[in-house]
């Protein structure tokens, strides 16, 4: 049903993957519209525990395709804002959906195509990836929440580094700073299989876990965490997983994958 966007789902895991290669999986209006969509789907499937978001052929995303960009200048800031808000949305599912994300980077992740990558839970790359808030570059600011993102990831100082000057976070260098979980040879595999080992979880119990909000007071948080895990306690699989641990077996959940 997409044409620049690829949306699959095996046993409880989603994967979206931006189709885009011969131009390194960069975004146009379209490209954001059915990412959008497809993010929607995830976030309302209750058969969908996971998420894995990557990029085809060798690219995760090279940012916006300015090949497809009309002058914004003649569009007016109206039009510019709607445009933009929409890429921000992708973010905003990201990270405001319950269920977990694993960005799987191969090469490239430029400007918002980083941003997308900073935005999921989890992010495992392969040896050539590249991230890069290239903004200043190009004569613009963060405009997806890059600048909100990265400083929260790695620590101010380092993320101003990397905001201020544009330059590339290799693989190595990214994991060294704690972006990534790995660098692997088949990071959509290996990011996969990350999903999946959530999927097997209580499933209320790992959405729970992701809206607690590290941003509000830790009395607010607390508060959260009781509203949480009361949802987990009246929770069958809460049950299941207990008696499980209990006879030393491995739980048995009631779920029908789609």
């Amino acid at each position: 049903m997409y044409s620049d966007v690829q949306y699959e789902t095996t046993e409880g895991v989603a994967t979206i993957t931006i189709d885009r290669p011969s131009v390194a999986n960069a975004f146009r209006a379209k490209t954001v519209s059915e990412l959008n969509d497809a993010l929607g789907r995830v976030r309302d499937d209750d058969e969908i525990y996971a998420l894995v978001l990557t990029g085809a052929e060798g690219a995760f995303c090279a940012g916006g395709d300015i090949t497809e960009m009309p002058d914004w200048k003649e569009q007016g800031k109206e039009a510019y804002s709607a445009f933009l808000e929409s890429v921000q949305d992708v973010v905003r599912t990201l990270r405001s959906m319950s269920k977990p994300s694993a960005a799987a980077v191969s090469g490239p992740a430029v400007g918002a195509g980083c941003d997308f990558a900073l935005a999921c839970d989890l992010r495992v790359a392969g040896p050539d990836a590249v991230f890069r808030e290239g903004f200043v570059r190009v004569g613009l600011v963060p405009g997806d929440g890059g600048a909100w993102l990265l400083p929260r990831l790695i620590g101010e100082s380092k993320a101003k580094e990397y905001l201020l000057t544009g330059k590339d976070i290799p693989a190595d260098e990214a994991r060294e700073l704690g972006l990534l979980v790995e660098i692997s040879d088949k990071p959509l595999g290996r990011a996969q299989e990350l999903a999946s080992e959530i999927r097997d979880l209580p499933a209320t119990a790992v959405q729970g876990t992701k809206r607690l909000d590290p941003e509000v007071s830790f009395d607010e948080h607390c508060k959260q965490a009781i509203e949480h895990q009361w949802d987990c306690v009246t929770d069958p699989e809460h049950d299941e997983a207990v008696a499980a641990m209990r006879e030393s077996r491995e739980p048995d959940f009631d779920r029908d994958y789609s």
